[in-house]
């Protein structure tokens, strides 16, 4: 029988065959793959042509094509909707595709031939495309350790490895804890919960073969339960449960892995000649250095922690007020938060959520996209690789962008948390590549699925980084779509968000799921008035996590991550009821790949240009502007990594911002 990952894709818009593949046609597809891009690097460096930008960086784009196509579809498929056997290959394959990168970074002739092209850079009239994409494969080759030689590229090989093997079984550990953890709910327990709380867990019950409603430790299920559950006792246990992830002893803790990938991220970054992992990193970053890093993150630091401490005092008293004389405790803070936005801003969250419902903000989404940068979309029929998914074409003036998928609700076999990728990215060299890109979410389900303003964030936030993907224009795949900086990648995603907040399109899209009546203006102005409530809490978790996390890799590795992470917290006086966003066992951002390894700050150094390039629009007096909208097409979303990050702001923007806006669009500004 042939293996559809490895037949060409004759289906609409050469979708992957999702209904003929199975679980076992993975492990010969990437075994084919591998082979035949292990052929073609070796048939370069073999050239014996001299050096030339199109028989050595071009021959190499194009070398991977199968196994991109293969890895694009099950790696999407392994964090969206695992299964046992998917599990079993990524293990597998952890340590197989480390070697197989290690085997072409470390390739000396190759890197002489890349080298050779670097120093004589300036005789080949290179494009300015093709010079930045020489110069990111010399920087990606060097820092790989490509100059590196016997016992030292052989330690950096293996340190490569095995560190594939330990972000794996990090993640997977993390997935089993989140898999198998529910309590079931009593009814009597229900009791205070909002319907729309009640409808989730009942939903959870279902998705877990359980009897009646449970709890689960999806975010969009136990935060609402955490605000809105009068019994502190089971708020208690969720909380600690949901914390808990990744620490609960046994096989699926995390502990011990997160000590031996912070040793072997040093070792590594010691072997190519830096003092850190950290000043390794961020080298490349527009951060440039650990320094930057940590003066940006106390800025926000120090006056949140004052906002956060004078609203603990007052959580405090409202406890007192029920008679509990105990501390304030971190599953106490969002119940009684909750209840103060209530009072103060005559705002609940129960009575908003039927005005966001999913359809709703998803055509919300779509019509900002529409208005801003010309583009349709039309549902497109499956099979996809799950029933909850559901696709769009991308069409600009009736030519065709883009595939876009949404999966956007919880289920035991999804990874935590938001994410956007590319099944395949956009490229035009050897033809007209165009994306397939998926936005992966953990909504609750429900009949219909409504959405917390959060997770409305969420949505427009992952879109966002869509957007990137989909508007990208550029010929080199290396340097396509999200292929940036670290701290500039959160860009697009994060000032998409602001669209979320403009009155015209709540009142557009926000309205009642069942009455189809606008959200009434004054719970929009309410909603909007309260944009900054509790920015306090919410800048305290995260920058505590994105402290540690530059803690940890900015020195010596420590022997006791857990020691660490309490000694940093406890210097920089973390108030008691608020926990880190994401302790060290669960912090898969940092430890389930390097991808924000030393750059879990990148979310506040791009909410820096974010907030600045917003206003571009609000000065332009429309934030719909259409010649502000075309700058930032064409100067961030579709340039994708063609040029360094900090000038492709300035040719958008003319300067740099300042931490300023920051400040202000939290609420901080007068607190600092």
């Amino acid at each position: 029988m042939t293996n559809p990952l490895l037949q060409d894709w004759t289906g609409p818009f050469a979708l992957p065959p999702f209904a003929a593949i199975s679980d076992a046609d993975f492990a010969p597809a990437f075994e084919a793959a591998l082979a035949e891009a292990r052929a073609r690097i070796a048939a370069i460096a073999a050239d014996p042509a001299a050096p030339g930008f199109a028989n050595t960086i071009a021959a190499m784009e194009q070398a991977e094509g199968l196994l991109d196509r293969v890895a694009g579809v099950f790696y999407n498929l392994s964090g969206a909707d695992s299964t046992p056997a998917r599990e079993a290959l990524m293990r597998d394959l952890a340590p197989k595709m480390a070697a197989f990168s290690s085997e072409v970074t470390m390739n000396t002739a190759l890197f002489a031939r890349i080298n050779a092209l670097w120093e004589a850079r300036d005789s080949f009239g290179l494009a300015p495309e093709e010079a930045r994409v020489l110069e990111l494969y010399h920087q990606m080759f060097l820092r790989a350790g490509a100059a590196l030689s016997g016992d030292q590229a052989a330690r950096m090989a293996a340190i490569k490895e095995r560190l594939g093997v330990l972000s794996t079984a990090f993640a997977q550990n993390l997935l089993a804890d989140e898999r198998d953890w529910f309590r079931p709910l009593a009814e009597e327990e229900l009791e205070g919960l909002p319907e729309f709380v009640v409808q989730a867990a009942r939903a959870a019950g279902q998705e877990r073969g359980a009897e009646g409603p449970v709890l689960t430790l999806n975010r969009s299920l136990i935060v609402p339960f955490l605000q809105f559950s009068p019994r502190r006792e089971l708020r208690r246990i969720a909380y600690e449960a949901w914390v808990a992830r990744g620490a609960n002893g046994g096989e699926t803790d995390n502990r011990a892995l997160a000590a031996e990938i912070l040793a072997l991220r040093e070792e590594r970054a010691k072997l190519l000649g830096y003092e850190s992992f950290a000043a390794f990193k961020l080298e490349p970053e527009m951060a440039g250095g650990p320094d930057k890093v940590r003066g940006l993150l106390m800025r926000g630091w120090v006056p949140a922690r004052g906002r956060a401490l004078a609203d603990a005092e007052v959580l405090t008293r409202m406890m007192r007020d029920d008679g509990i004389n105990g501390d304030l405790e971190a599953w106490d803070w969002r119940y009684y938060s909750e209840k103060r936005r209530m009072a103060e801003h005559d705002l609940d969250e129960a009575a908003l959520k039927p005005y966001l419902s999913l359809d709703a903000m998803i055509g919300a989404m779509f019509d900002v996209a529409g208005r801003l940068f010309g583009l349709e979309f039309r549902p497109i029929e499956g099979p996809f690789y799950h029933p909850d998914v559901r696709g769009w074409e991308v069409l600009r003036k009736g030519r065709h962008l883009a595939v876009f998928l949404g999966d956007y609700f919880a289920r035991a076999s999804k990874r935590s948390g938001a994410w956007c990728s590319a099944m395949r990215s956009q490229r035009k060299l050897g033809g007209d590549v165009r994306p397939v890109v998926v936005n992966v979410c953990n909504f609750a389900k429900g009949d219909p699925a409504l959405l917390s303003w959060d997770d409305a964030r969420t949505l427009f936030h992952e879109f966002g980084h869509a957007l990137h993907q989909m508007l990208s224009d550029v010929t080199y795949q290396f340097i396509s779509g999200t292929s940036v900086a670290r701290d500039f990648v959160e860009l697009p995603s994060q000032l998409y968000e602001h669209w979320l907040e403009v009155p015209q399109v709540l009142e557009k899209h926000a309205r009642h799921w069942k009455t189809g009546e606008r959200m009434p203006a004054g719970l929009r102005d309410r909603l909007l008035a309260a944009a900054t409530y509790d920015q306090g809490f919410a800048t305290v978790e995260y920058v505590a996590s994105a402290l540690v996390d530059l803690a940890f890799h900015e020195g010596a590795a420590p022997a006791d991550p857990m020691a660490r992470q309490d000694e940093v917290l406890a210097g920089i006086g973390m108030p008691r009821a608020i926990r880190m966003r994401h302790a060290t066992p669960h912090f898969a951002h940092v430890f389930s790949g390097d991808g924000y390894s030393a750059g879990y700050y990148s979310y506040m150094w791009s909410e820096v240009m974010d907030a600045d390039a917003f206003a571009a629009f609000e000065e332009a007096g429309d934030v719909f502007d259409p010649v502000t909208a075309e700058k930032l097409e064409r100067f961030i979303l579709s340039a994708g990594g063609s040029r360094p990050a900090e000038e492709l702001y300035l040719a958008f923007r003319g300067r740099m911002p300042g931490v300023e806006a920051l400040l202000k669009g939290r609420g901080l500004l007068d607190a600092a």
